[in-house]
Order: structure tokens, then C-alpha cells, then sequence
């Protein structure tokens, strides 16, 4: 709108001038060109997605932030009955199964402050946007939208995803509010899930070496399993030691 107007009185100040053979309206007429704004371009990016975390995806080398949602951070951790389980990668691993390798197509709608695409995003004819927050693995972001407010009432109805137990909304857990632990062992899984000094996912099973000196902090991303294949599937190794 503001272009149209900068142009039609840019045209207006050109026709002036070739009546009035006006020097001076010429020179206006430049200026308004000049400083007339750019139309507002939203990008649409098309491609093979890789998933960053449960609410971010990149394409073609571009992140882009899924718009009116937010997702549990990767190393969140929620709770379900007094087990501890991480439901920040368990929301990335839902939304990469969900996409399945298609091609995704994502329309702009801003740009958050690191300067990331924030987009609706489609996998065929699948928002993956109302997807994430439908399934429980995302909560609407109220703050910027309420697009996806009635999706989230589906999941919470059905406690589906992170409705199924207790959690800190992703935004509340970005500030360093945790859920605090009620048990120091979730039951029967008593087997350790540590993630050491440099990053590594180990797990310690009762006799080993570290496992006595070994504490488990959720808050951290670390967990207990209840078997040394539910800790190898979720892409921990087992202790040299």
C-alpha cells in the first residue's frame, strides 16, 4: 500500500512537471522513487528437510522455525508416573518419522532474532505445524499466535505426547525452571543414563565400575532405562567400564 501511493503521487509530480515544465517537480518525482520501500517479500523454501529439534528444520542449508508452536527443547526432559524421559527428542524423532523423507514446503510468515525463517511448513498436505501441536508434541506459542490453540486441545483431551504426564512449557524451561525429581530411581529401571563432561551419551548398568559414583540429573537431558536395549535404541553406549 505504501508503494502504491509513493508511485501514484511520484506519477502525479512527473505529469506536473511535463505541463508545468517545472525543473523542481522532476526532482521531487526522483525522490519519491527513490525513497520509495520495498514490497514485503515472504519466502517459500522447498526441499529435503533435515530436523534440528522438535520445532526447527533446516532446508537447503536455511533454518526455519515453525511458526505458532513451541516444541520441548532437545534436552528436555518430562515426566510420566515418576519416570523421568526425554520428551524434547522424542518430539524431534516424532516430527523427522512424520516427514518420513518427503519434501517439505514452508511459507515465511516472519523472522525470529537470530534471523531464522519463522514459517508454516507442509509435508504433502500435512501442516506439520497444527501436526506437532494435534499430537502433543508442541503447545501453541500464545504469545506470538493462536492459530494452534484448538490443536492443543485435542492433545491435552486425548493426553497425547507430552500430555501424558508432567512438563515445564518449552518457554519456562528456557529461564531454568525444571520439574523437580520425586524419586532418586524411577522403579525397576535402574540402569544409568549419563551424559559426560564432553557430550557423550553412556550408560551404566548395576556392577559397573562408575556406576556407584554415577548421579543421574534429569534436568540435564540424563535418564534411567529399564533395559540395555531401550538405552542402545535411544542412541546411548554402554560404559567401557
Amino acid at each position: 500500500m505504501a508503494f502504491h501511493v509513493f508511485v501514484t503521487t511520484a506519477r502525479a509530480a512527473v505529469c506536473g512537471a511535463v505541463r508545468r515544465g517545472a525543473a523542481r517537480w522532476v526532482a521531487v518525482a526522483l525522490v519519491l522513487l527513490i525513497a520509495a520501500p520495498p514490497l514485503a517479500a515472504h519466502a517459500e523454501i522447498t526441499g529435503s528437510a533435515s530436523v534440528i529439534d522438535g520445532d526447527t528444520i533446516e532446508i537447503h542449508g536455511q533454518r526455519v522455525r515453525l511458526f505458532g508452536i513451541d516444541a520441548p527443547e532437545t534436552g528436555q526432559v518430562c515426566r510420566a508416573g515418576d519416570k523421568p524421559w526425554p520428551c524434547g527428542q522424542q518430539a524431534a524423532l516424532a516430527l523427522d518419522k512424520k516427514i518420513a523423507g518427503r519434501p517439505v514446503s514452508c511459507t515465511e510468515k516472519d523472522r525470529d532474532r537470530y534471523g531464522r525463517i519463522v514459517a508454516i511448513c507442509f509435508a504433502d498436505k500435512v501442516n506439520l505445524n497444527a501436526w506437532l501441536a494435534a499430537e502433543g508434541w508442541a503447545l501453541a506459542y500464545r504469545h506470538y499466535s493462536m492459530d494452534y490453540v484448538r490443536d492443543e486441545d485435542v492433545a491435552r483431551a486425548a493426553r497425547k505426547g507430552i500430555w501424558r504426564g508432567t512438563f515445564v512449557a518449552p518457554w519456562d524451561w528456557r529461564q531454568g525452571q525444571r520439574i523437580e525429581s520425586t524419586k532418586d530411581e524411577p522403579g525397576d529401571c535402574v540402569i544409568k543414563g549419563n551424559i559426560n563432561s564432553k557430550g557423550e551419551h553412556i550408560y551404566h548398568v548395576p556392577g559397573g565400575e562408575y556406576y556407584d559414583r554415577t548421579r543421574i540429573d534429569p534436568s540435564k537431558g540424563e535418564r534411567w532405562f529399564c533395559s540395555e536395549a531401550e538405552a542402545r535404541s535411544a542412541g546411548w553406549r554402554r560404559s567401557k567400564r
